[in-house]
């Protein structure tokens, strides 16, 4: 994003980490930046993307907390988003992304909203990123 400092290894380190939270810290703040800025505000497709992958750290980060209901909502949104944004955008690769959504997503069906992640030892695809100067 031409108009702000993007660096996807800031992003990669929390999410890497599985700091899911922190991501999407790190995510909103540029978000709204950019709705703020921008004359597309929200509709803007840096924006959009942005917030696409803030949802796939909410279910992670929600499911991980013993949300699964708010996992799941969030989960299908990401996916939806997302799939905009094949195969990647900015430099980050949405493949890797969708792919740990998938994953988690039939192991949310059927659960307690308040059950323990269903995924542990919790897994996720490392982000898979070109940084952008």
């Amino acid at each position: 994003m031409d108009d702000m400092d993007l660096s996807w290894h800031e992003l990669a380190s929390c999410w890497d980490s599985h700091d899911f939270g922190a991501a999407h810290d790190w995510l909103g703040e540029r978000w709204n930046h950019l709705i703020q800025t921008r004359p597309g505000g929200h509709d803007d497709p840096d924006a959009r993307f942005l917030q696409g992958v803030a949802f796939a750290a909410l279910a992670f980060h929600f499911s991980r907390n013993r949300n699964q209901e708010g996992a799941r909502l969030l989960l299908d949104d990401a996916l939806e988003v997302l799939w905009d944004y094949l195969p990647s955008h900015r430099g980050l690769r949405v493949a890797p992304m969708m792919e740990s959504l998938r994953a988690l997503q039939p192991l949310l069906a059927g659960i307690a909203p308040d059950a323990p992640c269903p995924m542990e030892p919790f897994s996720c695809r490392p982000l898979v990123y070109e940084d952008t100067p």
